[in-house]
């Protein structure tokens, strides 16, 4: 099973300058417990703006530079390599940036996606693909409203492939 998850706005905003716009502990704490124990997929720059390996997680990192190596890390040259290399898990996230997700959602590698939908817009530099809804079909919704916490209205969405 393979999940593309995200935190996205409504204008399908994901970040800017290689980093997040928004600060939803809400959603960090879900992200933390839906991949905990899992092998998370991610781009070199995704990685490079969290810093290092996440916690009782394997981390996949895809990078086009044949020499670069992080301890704790495997690396892969391409999406299908990093899937090939989790190939025996029974549930693999991919977990960015925007360029992996776009070649996943083009490649229709994904069997269901996991979104956090921030009910705000936001100037962004990079954005999540269009949610075609031709092929993926709105399975489960949870709405949140914003709180002490939690500065945006949000909702976590499932979407399985129709």
């Amino acid at each position: 099973m393979i999940t593309v998850i995200a935190a996205i706005a409504k204008n399908n905003a994901l970040g800017k300058d290689n980093d997040l716009i928004w600060h939803l502990p809400a959603d960090l704490k879900r992200f933390k417990k839906v991949t905990s124990g899992h092998f998370i997929i991610m781009g070199r720059n995704t990685f490079e703006s969290i810093g290092k390996p996440l916690p009782n997680r394997t981390t996949i990192i895809i990078t086009r530079n044949k020499n670069y190596t992080k301890e704790n890390c495997l690396i892969a040259n391409s999406l299908e390599e990093a899937l090939a290399l989790a190939k025996e898990q029974k549930e693999v996230f991919i977990i960015g940036g925007a360029q992996i997700y776009r070649e996943t959602m083009a490649k229709n590698l994904a069997d269901q996606l996991d979104i956090t939908l921030v009910h705000e817009k936001f100037e962004a530099d990079v954005f999540f693909p269009e949610i075609d809804l031709k092929i993926w079909k709105e399975v489960a919704r949870e709405d949140f409203k914003a709180d002490n916490k939690n500065k945006y209205n949000y909702s976590f969405i499932s979407y399985q492939k129709n």
